[in-house]
């Protein structure tokens, strides 16, 4: 039986539909065999379904686009265009997570190579602190010639950077418990104070260390504190105990910087001002000097540039030897050493680290242990 089909074919032009007449003829193996008019080609291929052959006729570009077939395109090209929107959003977020990311890495790498050489120069300032100890000790008792005995600092200079040791005998400092009124009042204005409130430091000081009744003008002031507490008018036992001396301020007590010459910043550096913690002491049996105790704490007193002119110390205007104030050899000592790292260029780092230790020195050949540590300061003030 002849059977006529609708087929599609492509020519060169692109795809055309046309009607062509196949005749059917049985094959072995019970397969179609197609065959073309007025040709010898053969070929086998399957039967193409009418519905395939009229969705593949309603597709064709040729035969023009329905409209159910242009909605479908135009929205393929807004779905094209959604993809793309959110491709470049999720390139922008992840851009900004990296970017985020890479300034968090740095500023936690910057900081902990700062906290590295915080701890190394933490370590050599603390080497300075234990070289200068052992040779003090040597140069008082040995003879030698480790630490000069008219100044009251020395340099070491260590492979991996600098140490400043300052030496400062509790000797040469004013006893907090014997100095007189006259004597903290000159203290505490060459510190820089204004004469009102020098005054009352000086008053609150004495009063504080005096056995006395009820009724003491600086009690009132203590009492109103939060918390309050009250004076124990009692000797001193710690320097610290200063701070809670009405007027007494941290920077009077633990130093300050101020302006050089005539006080302008631009043309004039800034001098450390020692505070109360550098000139006083809670040890000793003598006053001692208020100059002394200025000059050998390494600040600028009132009235003095820094560079100029330092008060006279009663002693040829120089400071006390530390050989003199160290005879016998019971003495305390106050070492502060400032360290700064040296770089891989050969420069130093501008971060300082500054420790401080009070030794008390042993009479010489008394005991086992020449010395010994009083305090120690993981943090200091530096000059």
């Amino acid at each position: 039986m002849a059977t006529r089909l609708l087929l599609l074919s492509r020519d060169r032009k692109g795809a055309v539909p046309f009607a062509q007449s196949i005749q059917k003829a049985p094959l072995p193996g019970g397969r179609g065999s197609v065959r073309k008019r007025g040709s010898a080609l053969r070929a086998d291929v399957r039967r193409p379904s009418p519905l395939r052959v009229l969705c593949h006729l309603f597709s064709s570009p040729r035969l023009g686009a329905s409209p159910v077939n242009a909605s479908s395109r135009l929205r393929g090209k807004a779905q094209r265009g959604s993809a793309l929107l959110t491709v470049l959003w999720l390139s922008a977020a992840l851009s900004a997570i990296a970017f985020a990311m890479s300034i968090t890495v740095r500023g936690e790498t910057a900081r902990t190579a700062t906290s590295m050489d915080d701890l190394r120069s933490y370590y050599l300032a603390s080497a300075g602190v234990q070289k200068a100890t052992a040779e003090l000790l040597w140069t008082l008792t040995q003879g030698a010639s480790l630490i000069p005995t008219d100044v009251p600092f020395v340099d070491y200079d260590f492979p991996s950077g600098t140490a400043h040791v300052e030496i400062t005998p509790e000797a040469a400092k004013l006893n907090i418990n014997r100095a007189t009124y006259d004597q903290l009042l000159a203290l505490i204005g060459a510190l820089g104070v204004e004469p009102g409130r020098a005054s009352t430091i000086a008053a609150g000081i004495v009063d504080w260390r005096s056995p006395t009744g009820a009724g003491s003008p600086f009690d009132s002031y203590y009492l109103s504190q939060t918390p309050s507490f009250q004076a124990p008018h009692a000797s001193f036992q710690e320097i610290e105990e200063l701070l809670s001396v009405q007027g007494v301020t941290p920077d009077i007590f633990y130093g300050t910087w101020v302006v050089a010459g005539n006080g302008d910043a631009g043309e004039n550096p800034l001098v450390r001002r020692a505070g109360l913690s550098d000139c006083v002491t809670v040890y000793g049996f003598t006053s001692g000097s208020v100059d002394t105790a200025v000059t050998l704490a390494g600040g600028a007193p009132a009235g003095f540039e820094a560079g100029g002119a330092q008060p006279s110390l009663g002693q040829s205007g120089a400071a006390p030897g530390l050989r003199n104030l160290l005879s016998g050899g019971n003495a305390i000592v106050t070492f502060r050493s400032t360290a700064r790292l040296r770089l891989p260029n050969g420069q130093f780092s501008d971060m300082r680290r500054t420790v401080g230790a009070q030794v008390k020195y042993l009479p010489y050949g008394s005991a086992d242990v020449p010395y010994y540590v009083l305090r120690w300061y993981d943090t200091a003030w530096s000059f």
